[in-house]
């Protein structure tokens, strides 16, 4: 049978290729990650990455449409769910990931000879450096609200014993 008896003629194939995007390269690694969903962190692995995301396993639950931070070494990848499906989730990243670098953490002697917390970055990105002045705000508030129940407290006891001490100090003559 021929292709146009099929159905499969050049200018149908060219036409359903031209409309589908190619997928880009994915490289499938086994590195394990921290991952921040909220304010709790949580252990992840890294099961294959491209330039634009991630698939990882998690044994946290995360919901689609939700935006995580994901940690490796110094590099800090901001991503939201795109797809979940049991402790394995699909991530897209919002700026490029750098694969190479991330792949060569994973294969670096003194990482896995080292145990402890990531290293910070040393500037904030404006996504944290807003949540860091939420945080301050709020701090500075409960310490107002918790300084002002002191006050009033102080001024209660205070009320409370004036009339009595004004009584012993009338009655002693003072």
């Amino acid at each position: 049978m021929s292709e146009t008896a099929l159905g499969l003629g050049a200018e149908p194939m060219q036409s359903r290729m031209s409309s589908q995007k190619p997928r880009e390269l994915r490289r499938r690694v086994v590195v394990p990650a921290r991952l921040r969903h909220g304010a709790a962190w949580t252990d992840a692995c890294i099961l294959d990455i491209s330039s634009r995301g991630l698939m990882i396993h998690t044994g946290r639950q995360i919901a689609k449409g939700t935006q995580v931070e994901v940690r490796r070494g110094d590099h800090v990848i901001i991503a939201r769910v795109i797809w979940r499906d049991g402790g394995r989730a699909g991530l897209r990243a919002e700026d490029r990931v750098p694969i190479e670098d991330i792949m060569r953490l994973g294969q670096s002697p003194a990482l896995r000879l080292t145990a402890g917390p990531a290293k910070r970055r040393k500037r904030p990105r404006p996504q944290e450096l807003s949540r860091l002045q939420g945080g301050a705000m709020e701090f500075g508030t409960v310490i107002a609200i918790g300084a002002s129940l002191a006050l009033a407290g102080v001024s209660m006891v205070q009320a409370a014993f004036a009339r009595p001490v004004e009584m012993v100090s009338a009655a002693l003559g003072h």
